[in-house]
């Protein structure tokens, strides 16, 4: 091993350690990096960076992350999951197992609507889990159902992660979403299933809703409701993702249709004020500028770690693991899902990405097939206990007598649920690559 391929090692190594003391994960990146590449090169290695930076500001594609940012926190701002779970409740409502068929259905329309996790955890929190408990719902199912349904927000299209897969992996936007589409309805699909199942191998653990209640909105006023508060954001969510899919429209260019859409959307519901707008744009910004600062920060260590001779390091840590190609996958999957105990969905993705792409893409791995897999791992990820953000946004809002311990109790079978799932799209490439190649990408 050279004394650079040392370097490069120990650049990962502070990157953790000023992470675990508690250093911001950008300003960890830049630090580890311009630290350890001086050392190996000298100023010589950034030359590069100003170009890399530039690069970053200025792709069209990333563009589109803050409209979708925008467009997201607009509809989340707009309290539209309350309405949603309102009236898809009452859809589903007559059935065992109804309201939490509900909440997955909700989680896949406010997944593609904004996209936004822990907002649709805390959301679905405060509103429906007093309301399962009330009704008989275990505590434990009760909390896994709300968890799981929000993190659909990983898989199911316009996600930020696969936006930013797209650009790693050198893959249209379109492609990705298209490729994203099967995999995240089935994992809706497999939790409904699941869900009926044990209604229906353990009767009364979860029962409809009251027919009283159910009868105090009449079948004409649930259509209407339907028709109004559904039909929208559905409508939206549809225009935008087919006209990207469609190859209608660039993504950034649908993106800004989606913000100005969502902008309508609010308006002509009555709920846009000037102070919601602030509160919108505000927050906009400090995640835009929160996804931009990690991005640029990460080309400073992809750059250090490229120039140090990472790259075949890493290769030759891969030739070491049995098995080949899938071997190595399956060694990435682990490797991902336990980054993601300690890192955030857009660090796993531009770092550990990078530095592994190589080695895939030269060993013939479908760069699309490969991105979905690494989405529904992060996915996975955001439930497992003790780390999993899911569990910590839920448990912020979760009412007295949820303890922490039924809410972990509660993730588990659904991280059994999504590892079915990331097996399903293993073993079953086609799931990510059909949809793709139907249309043509």
């Amino acid at each position: 091993m050279s004394p650079n391929e040392l370097l490069a090692i120990g650049m990962i190594a502070a990157f953790f350690v000023l992470l675990i003391i508690g250093i911001p994960v950008g300003i960890a990146l830049a630090f580890s990096a311009f630290f350890f590449g001086y050392v190996g090169f000298g100023p010589m290695l950034f030359n590069l960076l100003p170009s890399r930076i530039y690069g970053v500001v200025t792709n069209y594609t990333l563009m589109a992350i803050p409209l979708f940012v925008f467009m997201g926190v607009m509809l989340e701002k707009s309290r539209l999951a309350e309405e949603l779970i309102d009236v898809v409740g009452h859809l589903f409502g007559n059935i065992s197992g109804g309201m939490g068929v509900a909440i997955i259905f909700v989680g896949v329309l406010l997944g593609a609507a904004t996209g936004i996790v822990g907002a649709t955890i805390v959301t679905l929190g405060l509103l429906t889990l007093p309301t399962l408990l009330r009704r008989g719902y275990p505590k434990t199912i009760a909390t896994g159902m709300i968890c799981a349904s929000g993190t659909l927000g990983q898989i199911i299209p316009p996600s930020l992660v696969l936006i930013l897969l797209a650009d790693i992996l050198q893959e249209s936007v379109g492609t990705m979403f298209a490729a994203a589409m099967v995999p995240g309805l089935t994992l809706a699909a497999v939790y409904m299933i699941a869900i009926l199942a044990y209604a229906w191998w353990k009767p009364g653990s979860m029962p409809p809703i009251p027919v009283d209640e159910r009868r105090a909105l009449s079948r004409g006023a649930l259509l209407r409701k339907v028709v109004l508060v559904v039909g929208p954001p559905v409508g939206l969510v549809v225009a935008v993702l087919g006209s990207i899919i469609g190859g209608i429209a660039a993504p950034t260019e649908a993106a800004s249709m989606g913000a100005v859409g969502a902008l309508l959307f609010v308006a002509l519901s009555g709920r846009l004020t000037l102070n919601m707008l602030y509160q919108v744009a505000r927050s906009t910004l400090l995640i835009s500028a929160m996804v931009f600062f990690i991005l640029i920060c990460a080309q400073v260590f992809g750059l250090a770690f490229r120039g140090l001779g990472g790259e075949h390091l890493v290769g030759r840590m891969f030739d070491l693991i049995p098995g080949g190609v899938t071997g190595a996958l399956l060694f990435l999957m682990l490797l991902i899902f336990i980054l993601g105990f300690f890192l955030e969905w857009i660090e796993i993705t531009y770092i550990a990405l990078p530095l592994f792409l190589p080695f895939f893409i030269q060993a013939g791995v479908d760069p699309v097939w490969l991105g979905i897999l690494i989405c529904l791992n992060l996915q996975t990820s955001f439930l497992t206990p003790p780390f999993g953000w899911s569990l910590f946004f839920l448990k912020g809002v979760a009412p007295v007598g949820v303890s922490t311990m039924d809410i972990y109790k509660g993730a588990i079978p659904f991280i059994g649920l999504q590892f079915l799932a990331l097996a399903l799209v293993f073993v079953m490439p086609g799931l990510a690559t059909w949809l793709p190649a139907a249309i043509g990408w």
